[in-house]
């Protein structure tokens, strides 16, 4: 799954632009072996985001697009559109969204759900069904997602680990995202491709062969 994901990372930014950041050696010799590099961080880090935060002082960019390895169905072309609107909202974390698809459950606690404002900004993500209503007649339509792309600057990902810890709302709904809330620090979603699917438990892993089996299909 780590290699799928690196391979569509390097669709978008090119192979020569694709690390793996990692604490396990295992990993690490099978990203070696598929020709990826890897960044080897210590098995201190809190969260992806810290572990992130240790490779940009090994890695120098100006921009850090950070692409989970659970999410084997991304569109390349998310990836490509988050760096865009980070280079142009350098003021803000960029990350990506998209729709509950009619077959998830939004009131599935693995499924970060994103509130934001009319202009795109996050208010809030949440493990609960959100938004909530009081009266049946104002229940949601449809509910947001959180896509894990991610774009950061360098001084953001060190403001994030010199945090030191996780924040409060972070640690009690386990979304690290919201420690830049915590920190004051804007969020700004940007909507992506939907469909997009994460193997987070062993339940979801038949889904996601079921799409890479029409992906290939499609693309033979």
């Amino acid at each position: 799954m780590v290699i799928w994901v690196a391979e569509l990372s390097a669709k978008s930014v090119g192979k020569e632009n694709v690390y793996i950041a990692t604490d396990n050696e295992i990993i690490r010799d099978l990203v070696e072996e598929y020709g990826f590099q890897v960044v080897m961080t210590s098995d201190q880090a809190l969260t992806g985001t810290d572990r992130l935060a240790e490779a940009t002082e090994l890695i120098r960019a100006d921009i850090y697009i950070n692409v989970q390895g659970d999410e084997p169905v991304l569109d390349p072309d998310d990836i490509s559109r988050i760096n865009e609107v980070k280079q142009e909202n350098t003021g803000f974390i960029v990350n990506g969204y998209c729709w509950i698809g009619g077959a998830e459950d939004p009131h599935n606690v693995n499924i970060p759900k994103v509130i934001t404002n009319e202009q795109d900004k996050l208010v809030y993500m949440s493990r609960c069904a959100l938004p909530g209503f009081k009266d049946i007649k104002n229940i949601p339509a449809r509910y947001k997602k959180q896509v894990c792309i991610y774009a950061f600057t360098s001084k953001e990902l060190q403001a994030f680990k010199a945090f030191g810890r996780k924040s409060e709302l972070e640690k009690s709904e386990d979304i690290e995202i919201l420690r830049f809330l915590e920190m004051d620090i804007p969020v700004l979603m940007v909507e992506t491709r939907g469909g997009s699917l994460a193997v987070d438990v062993p339940e979801d892993v038949p889904p996601v062969e079921e799409v890479l089996r029409r992906l290939h299909n499609r693309w033979k």
